[in-house]
């Protein structure tokens, strides 16, 4: 009955430990288990519960087995000194069967030499400590066959394609996503050469007509300047490109242009500034100058010690 109860204990506090170690894990199933929505949530649950429920059966049969075999002990005295089943298990299976201690066949195991009187004997491997030492001889044989020989499982060099592959695509994906979410509240100036070779290939195609081939202008401004009409910087120069101004003939490109085509096409006119078109058009509107932003670790006057001087 002590030995129940203490296993119960053991198995209810591995049961508590479970959710600091899940806390604390990495693994992938603890990933999974925090993506399931409440339909697989309570799938889940329900057979936690059925397997809690077998399993305590599974105990409670253990503990009525071992409360029958004491009352047969009782009614029957010639059975207390039989062995139960789990003494016999680990005479076979754990600790070996020793030799009577003084007996004569524990004297045919003492080797020839002593140590101050103590000898040694020539025992067997302890039983437990054999089959594992087999199951890890049967572990590389299959090992052995199922990667070496049949082939049939990935090698380290094989699962680490396997994981740059998959994580290229989920690169993909990422860009994908972020690209589509480009506007002119978070568009940056892309300076790639992919972006500029593809921005510039967009101007030619779609805004060369009217602001020509080199930026110089025409019926639109000119874009070689350091005057705009609606600001120079990549927010300003995409929000015009996405929403056009329809009043003066600049139509809006978002509808046939993504996010990604009017970042890279914005960047490219950015790169037209201080060039030297064939026919400049004159300046439009007002001088821009890029706002240059105060560090934010930046000391003050007064952190610096520095004194206003007198006069």
């Amino acid at each position: 009955m002590k030995k129940f109860k203490a296993f119960v204990l053991i198995l209810m506090g591995m049961l508590m430990c479970i959710p600091t170690f899940a806390q604390s894990s990495e693994l992938q199933w603890v990933e999974n288990l925090q993506q399931m929505d409440s339909s697989q949530l309570t799938l889940l649950v329900i057979l936690g519960i059925i397997l809690g429920v077998i399993l305590i059966l599974l105990l409670l049969m253990v503990y009525l087995m071992s409360f029958m075999a004491e009352v047969f002990k009782k009614q029957n005295p010639e059975l207390a000194d039989q062995p139960s089943w789990w003494e016999e298990f680990k005479l076979n299976y754990i600790v070996g069967r020793m030799k009577p201690v003084g007996s004569k066949e524990e004297k045919d195991l003492q080797l020839d030499h002593s140590y101050d009187g103590i000898v040694e004997l020539d025992n067997h491997m302890p039983p437990w400590l054999a089959n594992v030492f087999y199951i890890t001889i049967a572990f590389a044989v299959a090992y052995f066959t199922y990667y070496s020989v049949l082939g049939l499982g990935k090698t380290q060099l094989e699962e680490y394609e396997e994981e740059l592959r998959i994580a290229a695509i989920q690169i993909e994906e990422y860009k994908s996503k972020a690209a589509s979410s480009i506007d002119e509240t978070n568009v940056v100036f892309d300076a790639t050469r992919e972006a500029l070779t593809s921005g510039k290939n967009i101007y030619d195609a779609n805004c060369a007509a009217c602001h020509a081939s080199d930026g110089g202008g025409g019926v639109g401004p000119n874009l070689t300047d350091e005057y705009w009409i609606h600001g120079g910087s990549i927010e300003d120069i995409f929000k015009i490109v996405k929403y056009g101004v329809v009043e003066k003939g600049m139509i809006p490109w978002q509808d046939q242009l993504s996010p990604e085509e009017m970042q890279q096409v914005s960047s490219y006119i950015m790169t037209l500034t201080n060039t030297t078109p064939a026919n400049p058009k004159e300046p439009q509107g007002d001088k821009y100058e890029p706002a240059i932003e105060e560090p934010i670790d930046a000391l003050t006057e007064e952190e610096l010690g520095v004194e206003e001087a007198e006069q």
